[in-house]
């Protein structure tokens, strides 16, 4: 035996039918706050210090470093 329940509503009706608390308002407050934050830090760094960040030790030291990594990890001699 096999019995099949359609229910057509939209999920506010869903929400509201279980007793479920509407989240919207708050949700899009956090993530307009959530942008605003990330603007804010996005501006703050130039390019040059977002490579500094990604590259310690600096530009040619740090790629220098990269590379050696992948050729010992991909290149290296065979054992």
């Amino acid at each position: 035996m096999k019995i099949t329940i359609d229910v057509d509503c939209t999920p506010e009706e869903a929400r509201a039918f279980l007793g479920l608390p509407d989240i919207g308002p708050m949700q899009a407050r956090m993530l307009k706050e959530l942008e605003a934050q990330m603007l804010a830090a996005a501006k703050a760094m130039s390019p040059e210090e977002m490579l500094k960040t990604w590259m310690a030790g600096g530009g040619a030291e740090a790629l220098a470093g990269w590379q050696k990594a992948f050729w010992d990890r991909f290149g290296g001699t065979k054992k």
